[in-house]
């Protein structure tokens, strides 16, 4: 496909360029198995020479008028919105995401881009006072200078500019390194609509590489002041360290473990809706999906058979037919790895109710129940087409085994008093919970983050302005300070 051709190149300084590594990756569509590109991974040579173009440009970048950075991130939103349809046929292809994925992923990505046009002015300064007399204290929201982002291959258009376009917005320039199974969408793309849109050369800098190839280079680097990263826990951890080692920021997006509760005065039919939704979306390859679905025992049976049957009725094929929901997994080794959870917790004891079945990527979705307490599969993220349903015994134990997991993304909670819901929400640990809706969401200004091992900051609104800038104090003295020697 010459989409993917033309953008299978690395993108430094404004120049697409092949890599000077000395293997390639392979951009495989993952339903067909179709070859989509091979691009040449970039050496930490190339990382560095990124990162130094990017605290070049970055210089008058800074000092750019908000208004000139607000109209480059104007015309991208334009770009995106003019090739939405290749846009959207590029997701489906690369990462296997159905049709009406690509549609949610797209809508969101637009609304991001149109938040970070509104966040070019935002940063504002301010005057404070001050003890001794004439000083005038005068706080400045500046640039960070350079961010590099890494992102992951679930959302990786979105998750791309979600970092991205806010760092560019705020005066910052970038240095993006994809996921290597989304070097495309989640990275060569972006650089092609900012550069399409007029950014000046060097301010994004696209890297496809490897660890492998680079080891911790992109990190370690002594140019970037923040890092945004949006991947599993166990790599976040190994990120947050070498931040930390090297006086860096990190801002952190990880996995979720997210429980959806139903409560015994919860409308079942839609609470059926938005379970199957939170699970199912996207393969179930999303931080925010409901792994646990928590019911009340005395609706339990109800429930129960509702989901197993909307879940058994969800069309399993080609991503790219419109009426599919289940597409495949982005790789064989997810698909393996799903297989062999739901077979070994079959085996452990528990019962499934639909026990799905692999063909190639394509993974059918499993509906497991009767899981023992201490079960492994319960306290880890299942980034696959798997639901775990879990009885309770009122608030009291449902919250229990909400907040009996390692991780505190999202989550949900189903019930007919609102105001109920909301006092079970303020009782899990979890950095998002949402009442009488499903567990997967995103919104341009509301605070995005995790707690416990779901991650470290917050992105969106006025919290992206906390992650990309930073606060610089200048005094001015009128008068004349008196000095003691």
């Amino acid at each position: 496909m010459s989409f993917f051709t033309d953008l299978a190149h690395q993108y430094i300084d404004g120049e697409w360029r092949p890599g000077k590594g000395s293997w390639d990756i392979i951009d495989f569509n993952p339903y067909n198995g179709e070859k989509l590109a091979s691009i040449t991974v970039a050496t930490a040579d190339e990382v560095d020479r990124a990162y130094r173009s990017a605290q070049d440009a970055q210089r008058a970048w800074g000092e750019t008028n908000p208004y000139a950075r607000r109209t480059v991130l104007e015309r991208a939103l334009r770009i995106v919105e003019e090739r939405e349809s290749e846009i959207g046929d590029a997701i489906v292809a690369e990462l296997g995401g159905t049709r009406l994925k690509a549609a949610f992923e797209l809508h969101l990505a637009k609304e991001f881009l149109r938040e970070s046009v509104q966040l070019a002015l935002r940063p504002s300064g301010q005057i404070l006072p001050s003890p001794t007399e004439g000083k005038e204290n005068r706080v400045y929201r500046v640039p960070v200078g350079v961010v590099g982002v890494i992102s992951p291959f679930n959302f990786p258009f979105l998750l791309s500019l979600k970092s991205v376009a806010p760092a560019l917005a705020l005066g910052n320039a970038v240095v993006l390194k994809p996921h290597q199974n989304t070097p495309v969408c989640g990275g060569t793309l972006v650089a092609k609509v900012f550069e399409e849109a007029g950014l000046p050369a060097g301010l994004l800098n696209v890297v496809v590489t490897d660890i492998a190839e680079i080891g911790d280079a992109l990190l370690e680097h002594p140019v970037p002041q923040v890092i945004s990263f949006t991947g599993s826990d166990k790599v976040g951890r190994h990120v947050a360290t070498v931040c930390a080692a090297n006086l860096k920021r990190a801002v952190l997006e990880l996995g979720g473990n997210s429980a959806l509760i139903v409560l015994d005065d919860a409308d079942i039919d839609y609470a059926v809706d938005a379970a199957v939704f939170s699970r199912y979306v996207h393969q179930g390859q999303v931080c925010m999906a409901a792994n646990r679905i928590l019911v009340d025992r005395s609706v339990e049976r109800e429930f129960t058979e509702k989901f197993v049957a909307k879940v058994a009725s969800l069309k399993v094929g080609d991503p790219a037919e419109p009426d599919t929901v289940i597409g495949p997994l982005i790789n064989s080794s997810q698909a393996e790895a799903i297989s062999t959870l739901v077979d070994q917790t079959v085996a452990a004891g528990a019962t499934a109710l639909l026990h799905g079945s692999a063909d190639g990527n394509l993974v059918s979705p499993s509906v497991l129940t009767g899981l023992a307490a201490d079960s492994p599969v319960l306290s880890q993220e299942i980034f696959g087409p798997v639901a775990l349903l879990i009885p309770f015994d009122g608030e009291d134990e449902a919250v229990r085994i909400a907040n009996d997991t390692p991780y505190g993304l999202s989550g949900a909670v189903h019930t007919g008093d609102i105001e109920r819901g909301v006092r079970v929400g303020q009782r899990i640990h979890t950095g998002m919970i949402h009442i009488n809706d499903g567990t997967v969401h995103d919104e341009p200004i509301v605070p995005f983050g995790g707690e416990k091992s779901s991650g470290l900051g917050r992105l969106n609104g006025d919290s992206m302005i906390e992650a990309f800038t930073t606060q610089k104090w200048i005094s001015v003295q009128h008068g004349r300070s008196r000095f003691p020697f």
